[in-house]
């Protein structure tokens, strides 16, 4: 786990990359003029110098996060080599703000819980995968062997057990709610996740749709949100160019008549003094 200050200067790094890239600035030298905005006392420009380096070599930054695993988390690299996929179609200003936002989360103080919803949702919003997805977040630091073992448990399982079940049987809600029962939990000695609440939410989306529970979470606990892509809607420079289209194509249909009725009257194209115009 790296400190609060660097996880701040990563947001601001990742909030300006999205911002400035939609200025058509270059990558390269966006990293080095913001690099001159980062604190000297983090390690964040060290990386930004080897980031900008191995971008000139092979035009990509996840090559260069998956070596600086020891500062760029696996679960960051996975986000943005899926952006850097020509073959997928998830754009990278959405990697940027998924990155962004976990970053202001970590540096508000994150919790294990915390990062795997957040994480798993931008999973399941962006559809990145789950094989891969799931082991890159169990090489979290956050997380210890416990959960490192039910989120490869949750790889295996995911699409056949519903995800609010995987949830409820490791929060202390099913221990409470067995104990009433009269029943003893099988937990098989294994630790307990999820808190009482996030059981109890989980337990009332059981056999719904998955981003339903993560709504949920998010409203009563807090948990961020993961960003969606914006929709740019575009039709006020479409339309004045279908007018214009349109308006050619008119008048290329008014001189093809001309021409089936007798010939085109080359006249009008010409100025009072009988000289052809511009």
């Amino acid at each position: 786990m790296l400190e609060r200050e660097e996880y701040i200067e990563q947001a601001h790094l990742y909030q300006a990359l999205g911002e400035r890239m939609r200025q058509n600035m270059a990558v390269q030298e966006l990293l080095t003029s913001l690099k001159e905005e980062i604190l000297t006392t983090t390690r964040l420009p060290l990386a930004m110098d080897y980031l900008a380096s191995e971008l000139k070599l092979i035009g990509k930054f996840s090559p260069a996060m998956a070596k600086l695993a020891h500062y760029f988390t696996p679960f960051q690299t996975f986000v943005v080599a899926a952006a850097e996929d020509d073959r997928g179609k998830f754009d990278l200003s959405v990697a940027l703000k998924i990155l962004e936002r976990e970053a202001q989360y970590r540096a508000a103080g994150a919790t294990p819980q915390g990062v795997f919803l957040y994480q798993f949702e931008s999973l399941c919003r962006n559809r990145l995968g789950y094989d891969p997805g799931l082991e890159a977040m169990a090489g979290d630091p956050i997380f210890d062997d416990g959960w490192r073992d039910w989120i490869r448990t949750v790889r295996r399982q995911v699409g056949i057990v519903d995800l609010a079940d995987l949830i409820y049987i490791r929060s202390e809600r099913y221990i409470q709610d067995r104990q009433k029962q009269g029943l003893v939990a099988a937990t098989d000695g294994k630790p307990m996740l999820f808190g009482e609440r996030e059981g109890r939410i989980a337990f009332a989306n059981r056999r719904k749709d998955p981003l339903l529970l993560f709504a949920a979470l998010n409203r009563q606990l807090g948990y961020p949100a993961v960003p969606r892509q914006e929709h740019i809607d575009r039709s006020p420079e479409i339309i004045p160019n279908l007018l214009r289209r349109i308006e050619r194509l008119e008048s290329r249909f008014k001189l093809l008549e001309d021409e089936q009725r007798g010939g085109i009257d080359l006249t009008k194209f010409y100025d009072s003094k009988g000289e052809r115009g511009a």
